[in-house]
């Protein structure tokens, strides 16, 4: 049984609790807040044994063996780092750090520790997704992948009248390339690895971080296009055009339904039926990994986490995007 500690009380700790109470030898065990009236509202919700307002007692505790980070994106990487120090098996929502030298810092923590980190990021370790990667050689050579996620956020409302939540909020890490655009991003990495060239455009909100972007990205014999957005709503699939056939991705930040179009107009779908919630697949993969010993995810590994901040610094500095956390 492989005993976890929460950190993050939010909607998004809630899904993944629900989605991991599937997985076998998942025991949640801990939670983490500022407040001990809200961890102690969490522990009562959950059946959690043991409440923490310090991070370091939780941090250096016994009963815990693994922790799921789902606080604001900033904080993530000092929390991951101290957890990793304590010798804890981190999971990490995504974005996994702030910028490219807290990621850099926090698989070094990790491997200095023998410690399993993995970025949360569940659509590369979903059932279709990973039938599409094992099938994407039936459209023959790739030569274009579109990937979008335009999701208006309720928290816009709230901003468009003055208050600046966390979502909109540069203090945090955030804004629609860090939330959303990062879903369009990293099975890119996945798939097709590093790009030659990155060009960036966004709008900027006054707050400091970004409403909506778009970036282009070239391969020596494809193109990329990336579009995300928290103050526009679009149901447009996501596309991965070859010379022989497309394949269409209901949703790439949750993909269920993958289908293959071939060019004389015959189909295939590449849709594997999924039982259990999207964020199952994660969930299992990382006790599992835990399990076999092992301190890297052979789909979400360093290599594609530290190459998608890197791509997304660079977009961030073309657009204008600075964070707090860049000038430490």
């Amino acid at each position: 049984m492989i005993r976890f500690g929460i950190i993050g009380t939010n909607w998004i700790t809630e899904r993944f609790l629900n989605a991991a109470r599937h997985v076998e030898d998942f025991s949640l065990v801990a939670v983490y807040s500022r407040t001990e009236e809200k961890a102690k509202e969490f522990a009562e919700k959950y059946g959690v044994q043991y409440t923490f307002t310090d991070l370091e007692q939780m941090a250096s505790s016994p009963e815990i063996d693994a922790v799921y980070i789902a606080s604001p994106n900033s904080h993530h990487s000092k929390q991951a780092v101290l957890l990793l120090q304590n010798k804890k098996h981190v999971l990490c929502e995504k974005p996994l750090a702030s910028n490219v030298a807290e990621v850099k810092e926090m698989i070094q923590a990790a491997q200095q520790h023998e410690v399993l980190l993995m970025e949360a990021m569940k659509s590369t370790l979903m059932p279709s997704f990973k039938n599409l990667e094992e099938n994407i050689g039936k459209i023959g050579k790739v030569r274009r992948y579109q990937g979008g996620y335009c999701q208006y956020s309720s928290r816009y409302d709230a901003y468009k009248e003055g208050t600046v939540l966390n979502a909109f909020n540069p203090e945090f890490s955030s804004g629609s390339l860090m939330d959303l655009g990062i879903y369009a991003i990293y099975p890119l990495v996945v798939l097709f690895g590093r790009p030659n060239k990155i060009q960036a455009s966004g709008t900027l909100l006054e707050s400091g971080v970004d409403g909506q972007g778009t970036i282009l990205l070239s391969y020596d014999e494809m193109e990329a296009t990336v579009r995300y957005s928290k103050i526009t709503e679009s149901n447009q699939p996501s596309e991965i055009q070859g010379e022989l056939g497309t394949i269409l991705i209901d949703k790439i930040s949750s993909p269920e339904e993958v289908d293959i179009t071939y060019r004389d107009g015959t189909e295939e779908s590449l849709s594997v039926k999924q039982d259990m919630p999207p964020m199952y697949y994660e969930a299992k993969e990382f006790v599992e990994l835990i399990q076999q010993g092992k301190t890297e995810s052979n789909t979400n590994t360093f290599a594609n986490s530290l190459l998608t901040m890197e791509i997304m610094d660079e977009a961030r500095k073309q657009i204008g995007i600075v964070f707090p956390a860049d000038r430490n």
